[in-house]
C-alpha cells in the first residue's frame, strides 16, 4: 500500500513538471526570438556636458640650458684636480692646478728686470742727465767767454767757433741723456714694456690654475693629474645654476597645439610624489627628420635640487582647456579625417552614422562641436547602420582627461 502511494506521488510530480516545461517553453522561445529582435549587446557611452583638458602627454630628459665647458687656455701638465661629477661649485673657486715652473720662472725675470730698472737703470740714466746738463753749462759758459774776448779782437774767430761746436755737443748729449732717463720713468717706453712684460708672466701663472666661471653642478670631468692637457680639449662641464630645464622629443604629429608659455606638469619617474610646474620656454626651429621628433623646451618653475642631469621625466603639456563641452570617449570614433570623423549612435535601438567635427583632443576623450548633443547613445563596439542592437552602456571616467 505504501509502495503504491509512493509511485502515484512520484508519477504526479513528474506530471506537475511536465506541464511547467510545457508552459515554459514558448516563453523562452519569446524571450530568445527578442532577444534576437533586439540584436547583440554592445558596449557604449552616452555623450555628456563636462569640463575638458587637452594635454600633450610624452617622455622627456632632464637637461642644462647652459653648460659651461671647462678647458685650459695653455698646454700643460695637471698637477691637481680638485673637483669631480656632482660636485657642486661656486664662481671663481679653483678645480684644477696645472704645474707652474716654467711661469713662475718667466715671473721672477720679468720682477728682476723691472726691479733692474728702477734701482740702477734709471739713477744710472740720472746720474748721467746730471753730468750732461753740467757739461752743457761748461760748455755755454766757454762759448760766452769767447765770444767776448772775439768781440774785443783778443781771440781768433777759429777758437769761437770750436766753442760753439762744442756747445752743440754738449746739448745734444744732455738731450740724449733727457731721453734716455724719460724712456726709463714710469711712463716711459721701456718701463711700459717691462711692465707688460710682468702683466703676461702674472696672466700666464694665473692660466695655470683653471677656475669655475659660474656657480653650477660639475657634470662630466675629462682629466685627471699628470694628463698632458692642450688649448681647447674640454677638461669639465658645469651645468649652470638655475639653467636647468627639461627637453622633450615629441613626435611631430603631436606638435600642431603646442605654443611657447603654456604651463605643464612634470613627474621624474625616480620621484613620482614630487611633481614639478613648468612652462614651455621654446620650441626647436626644425624637426629631425631621422627620428620624426622636435625638441621641446620647458623651464622649470620650481626648485628642483633633486633632478639631475639626463633623468627621465613623464611631461604633461597644458595645450588647452573648455569649461564645458560636449565630451565622447575616442573608442567611439571612426573613420578620422582631421577634425571630422564618424560615429555610431543608437537611436530607438537602431544604429546610424553620423558626421561630428571635433574640437579638443585628449588622451581619452574628444569634445563634439558639432553633430551630437547631450545625451546620446554611442557604439564603440563592431556594428553596422540600420542594424537593431542593445546597449551596455561604460561608465566615462571623472579624473580622466
Amino acid at each position: 500500500m505504501a509502495g503504491h502511494l509512493l509511485e502515484c506521488t512520484i508519477l504526479s510530480i513528474r506530471l506537475r513538471w511536465s506541464h511547467l516545461l510545457i508552459l515554459l517553453l514558448p516563453l523562452a522561445v519569446a524571450i530568445a526570438l527578442w532577444r534576437w529582435w533586439q540584436g547583440p549587446l554592445l558596449p557604449g557611452y552616452q555623450v555628456v556636458q563636462r569640463p575638458l583638458v587637452q594635454r600633450v602627454v610624452a617622455s622627456g630628459e632632464v637637461g642644462s640650458q647652459s653648460l659651461a665647458k671647462i678647458g685650459s687656455e695653455i698646454t700643460g701638465v695637471v698637477r691637481s684636480r680638485l673637483v669631480r661629477e656632482g660636485d657642486r661649485v661656486s664662481a671663481g673657486q679653483l678645480l684644477i692646478e696645472l704645474k707652474d715652473d716654467e711661469q713662475q720662472a718667466r715671473l721672477r725675470e720679468a720682477e728682476a728686470a723691472l726691479r733692474q730698472l728702477e734701482s740702477a737703470s734709471r739713477p744710472q740714466a740720472e746720474a748721467a742727465l746730471r753730468e750732461a746738463q753740467s757739461n752743457l753749462q761748461q760748455a755755454r759758459r766757454e762759448r760766452e767767454r769767447r765770444e767776448t774776448l772775439f768781440s774785443r779782437h783778443l781771440l781768433a774767430s777759429e777758437a769761437l767757433e770750436q766753442a760753439r761746436r762744442a756747445e752743440t755737443s754738449a746739448a745734444a748729449a744732455a738731450e740724449r741723456a733727457q731721453l734716455a732717463l724719460n724712456d726709463l720713468q714710469s711712463g716711459g717706453n721701456q718701463a711700459q714694456v717691462l711692465r707688460q712684460r710682468l702683466e703676461q708672466a702674472r696672466a700666464s701663472l694665473a692660466k695655470t690654475r683653471i677656475l669655475a666661471p659660474c656657480a653650477g653642478v660639475v657634470q662630466s670631468r675629462a682629466v685627471e693629474p699628470g694628463d698632458q692637457v692642450q688649448s681647447g680639449r674640454t677638461l669639465l662641464e658645469i651645468a649652470r645654476d638655475g639653467s636647468r630645464e627639461i627637453v622633450l622629443p615629441l613626435d611631430e604629429k603631436n606638435i600642431a597645439p603646442l605654443a611657447v608659455g603654456q604651463s605643464a606638469q612634470v613627474v621624474a619617474d625616480a620621484f613620482p610624489d614630487r611633481p614639478l610646474q613648468a612652462r614651455v620656454s621654446w620650441l626647436a626651429p626644425a624637426v629631425d627628420s631621422s627620428q620624426g621628433t622636435l625638441d621641446v623646451h620647458l623651464e622649470l618653475l620650481e626648485p628642483s635640487d633633486f633632478l639631475l642631469q639626463g633623468m627621465t621625466v613623464s611631461v604633461g603639456i597644458l595645450t588647452g582647456r573648455r569649461d564645458s563641452a560636449l565630451v565622447i570617449s575616442n573608442d567611439v570614433l571612426r573613420a578620422q579625417d582631421g577634425p571630422r570623423a564618424s560615429v555610431l549612435r543608437l537611436r530607438d535601438g537602431v544604429v546610424e552614422a553620423v558626421g561630428v567635427r571635433l574640437g579638443l583632443r585628449a588622451t581619452g576623450f574628444s569634445e563634439v562641436v558639432d553633430g551630437l548633443a547631450a545625451g546620446d547613445v554611442l557604439l564603440s563596439g563592431k556594428a553596422s547602420a540600420g542594424q537593431r542592437v542593445r546597449v551596455q552602456l561604460q561608465p566615462l571616467a571623472e579624473g580622466a582627461q
